[in-house]
């Protein structure tokens, strides 16, 4: 059907096989329970045995098919392993959700040498090695592919406490995205990465409490944000789905910033 008459069906990734690594994690489970919601066949990945066993449940409940892999995305055999899983289980990957990362907070002269290379390889390293492995997988399928990376908005802007290895490494995968977009293009696989500002999770839920230091905190914070607010699970939801979907198929190597213009200002 012509997408202009049935607009909504740009939007349709029933029955399509996704991997999401970090899948235990902030942006890992909106992730999941947004492409389990859709109808996509899941490869929900997650180095936390009963974090990962929770949300495969729950989106196992929403109705989707679902293969738990008790895993972490470090190396090029790991990676190539989980991309063949995906293949394996449903018979074609085409989306990869890249939500596995960290962050370690210290000023430079406080951290060692060791510290900025983990943060790198997490986030840098297992993004490209992730990428790497399934964009062979959607070549070879020859149907092109969706390749969601997640970047932040300080991969933009940098940060005075201690985000020195942080910042690098977020705008590490924003040029592996821009690159990999270009690079990638014309085989119809699209290369794009969702980067938030700070939106509720477990980590950043005391910013959303009414303590005196929480309440200091958002009021620098919010000073910077024309929405006025800080950002929900759901602010994510639409830019993934639009990203894994035939609705951005000609979008790539494009930074979707999720963070109520905080980066416009």
């Amino acid at each position: 059907m012509n997408a202009m008459a049935d607009p909504l069906s740009m939007f349709d990734v029933k029955g399509k096989t996704a991997l999401i690594t970090g899948a235990s994690g902030a942006f890992g489970m909106v992730a999941a329970r947004v492409l389990a919601g859709a109808g996509c066949n899941l490869v929900l990945v997650a180095g936390n045995q009963e974090a990962l066993d929770a949300i495969a449940t729950e989106c196992r409940d929403i109705g989707a098919a679902v293969t738990a892999v008790n895993t972490r995305p470090t190396d090029e055999d790991t990676c190539a392993a989980l991309v063949q899983a995906a293949a394996d289980a449903y018979g074609t990957l085409d989306i990869l959700v890249v939500a596995s990362g960290m962050n370690k907070v210290a000023l430079i002269n406080d951290m060692a040498p060791e510290t900025f290379t983990s943060v790198m390889d997490a986030n840098v390293t297992q993004s490209w090695l992730l990428a790497r492995a399934a964009a062979g997988q959607m070549k070879a399928q020859g149907q092109g592919g969706k390749i969601v990376l997640v970047s932040s908005a300080r991969g933009l802007l940098g940060h005075p406490a201690g985000y020195t290895a942080y910042c690098a490494s977020k705008s590490a995968v924003d040029g592996i995205t821009k690159a990999l977009g270009c690079e990638l293009g014309p085989t119809g696989i699209t290369v794009n990465a969702i980067a938030p500002t700070v939106f509720r999770s477990p980590l950043t839920a005391w910013m959303f409490e009414d303590t005196e230091e929480a309440q200091k905190v958002r009021a620098g914070f919010l000073s910077r944000v024309p929405k006025g607010r800080l950002g929900e699970p759901e602010d994510l939801a639409g830019p993934l789905l639009f990203l894994s979907s035939r609705a951005s198929d000609f979008y790539t190597g494009h930074i979707l910033y999720a963070d109520g213009g905080y980066t416009a200002g």
